[in-house]
Formats: structure tokens, C-alpha cells, sequence
């Protein structure tokens, strides 16, 4: 059993907590995948989504390959990062925000194929089966209390949508997926969300708006000023994903695959 993370674009330095991460490559169907053990008193895992250095962009990404390896790694609770814009315009920027639902209408991954493990047929396919949601609410409950331990302001419960890139969004574009329901949206993190679902591997979301995506709420986006916001949204997080690592209790999956016998 092991507790993993995966981190986003705003962390460019291999480095959490200050703490010394160990290399090792993993060999999945899909793919080699670096990972980098976590040191604590138990299994854990960090994977850099973009690599490191930054490597590859937000259509590059080799999902599958990542969460395979985090299941041959017998990964039992996942937290997966982002920073993201923020389209919901009562919500705060660099604050830490739980995600809880998921708007992602055409569930492909960036080349255009499904987004699945399932690519041939196998005793273990099924369809996933959603109870409570793709975000295990009993991870979620378990940031907002370390939140609330560490005198945080407790973190806002968003939607979050899924829009690859590796482009920006257009201002059209953005007041749609608020219309259709969504607080924040980013390039990445949510084929991982299903992916780890499909084996039943427990996830929380955990995002930090590094802008807004909303002609409500104006600022400036240059990449100077972007650059800056994720570095903040980085140190943000840091404490909460370090918590993770060490403290995540592994609950058990409630959603499920339904095999046709």
C-alpha cells in the first residue's frame, strides 16, 4: 500500500517540504514513468505531471502511463494538483480549493483517444460505475480538517472543468463552462482523476487559482505575473501536499467497474 501525489507545472524544482526525493523509473504498458519516492515512514510518491525539468506540455502528458505505474506501485489514496483559472468570481485566488465534481462531457485524453486503461479487451474491463463522485469525498474531508488544524480558511468545494490545451481558453469559451456549472478550470488533471477511478484508486483534487477566467473579475496576465502566481500557488500547497504524503489515511473506493459476465 502506498500514498502518491501528482504534481503540476507550478512546482519546477523536484523539491517538496525541502525534503530529498528519490529517482526511480517504472516500466508500465504504456510507457516508462519517473516517479520519485517520498521519504517517511511509509510507501510514497511523488510524479511531476510535466517532469523535470518542464518537458512536456498539457496534450503531451502520458497519462495512462502515469497512473499505471502508481497502480503497480499499489497506490491507495491519490491526491492530484493544479493550478487553475479561476472562472467562479466569489472564489479567492491563491487560496487552496477541494475539488468535488467534474465537468469533462467528451472523456478523451489530448491525442483524441478514449480515456481509459481499457484499450483491449480483458477480463477486468467494465464500465465505470460513479456512486459518489470521481473525488473520494472521505480524502476531500481529510484536507479540509488538516485546513482547519493549521487555522486555514476552510477550502472552498469547486467544480472543476476540463479543457485541454495546450492552448488558453477564449473569453466565450471561459463564460460557457461557468454557465455550465464549473468554479475552475485547467489543461490537465482530470484524465488522471478517471484513470485512477477505472483502478479503483481513491482520489482528491486539490487546485489553487493562480488567475481569473472571467471577464468579472480583471487582472493582469502577463507571464511575468502568471510566473509569480504560480510560484505563490506553490508555496500554498506545499505544506498540504507534504501533510498528504505523510498522514493520508486510504479509504475505501466507493465507485466500482461493472464487468459483464
Amino acid at each position: 500500500m502506498s500514498i502518491a501525489v501528482i504534481l503540476g507545472s507550478n512546482y519546477q524544482q523536484a523539491q517538496v517540504k525541502q525534503q530529498q526525493l528519490e529517482l526511480r523509473t517504472v516500466a508500465t504498458p504504456f510507457g516508462e514513468v519517473e516517479v520519485y519516492r517520498y521519504p517517511c515512514k511509509h510507501d510514497a510518491y511523488v510524479i511531476f505531471r510535466n517532469r523535470i525539468p518542464h518537458y512536456y506540455l498539457s496534450n503531451q502528458i502520458p497519462y495512462q502511463a502515469h497512473i499505471a505505474a502508481l497502480s503497480q506501485l499499489q497506490c491507495q489514496a491519490l491526491l492530484v494538483t493544479s493550478s487553475v483559472g479561476v472562472l467562479n468570481p466569489e472564489l479567492p485566488l491563491n487560496a487552496p480549493l477541494v475539488l468535488t465534481d467534474l465537468l469533462m462531457p467528451d472523456n478523451r485524453l489530448p491525442d483524441g483517444s478514449m480515456c481509459t486503461m481499457f484499450i483491449e479487451p480483458s477480463p477486468a474491463q467494465g464500465h465505470l460505475v460513479i456512486n459518489e463522485s470521481v473525488f473520494s469525498a472521505a480524502l476531500s474531508q481529510q484536507l479540509r480538517q488538516y485546513c482547519e488544524q493549521q487555522a486555514m480558511s476552510p477550502p472552498a468545494d469547486c467544480v472543476f472543468a476540463y479543457v485541454p490545451g495546450p492552448r488558453t481558453k477564449t473569453a466565450a469559451e471561459n463564460n460557457f463552462w461557468y454557465h455550465s456549472g464549473a468554479d475552475v478550470n485547467s489543461m490537465t488533471l482530470a484524465p488522471e482523476v478517471i484513470l485512477a477511478n477505472e483502478l479503483q484508486i481513491p482520489v482528491a483534487g486539490l487546485a489553487v487559482g493562480h488567475k481569473y477566467s472571467t471577464p468579472l473579475r480583471q487582472q493582469d496576465v502577463s507571464s511575468t505575473k502568471i510566473q509569480q502566481s504560480l510560484v505563490t500557488s506553490q508555496a500554498i500547497m506545499d505544506d498540504i501536499v507534504s501533510w498528504f504524503l505523510e498522514n493520508a489515511t486510504p479509504p475505501a473506493f466507493q465507485n466500482y467497474n461493472y464487468i459483464f459476465k
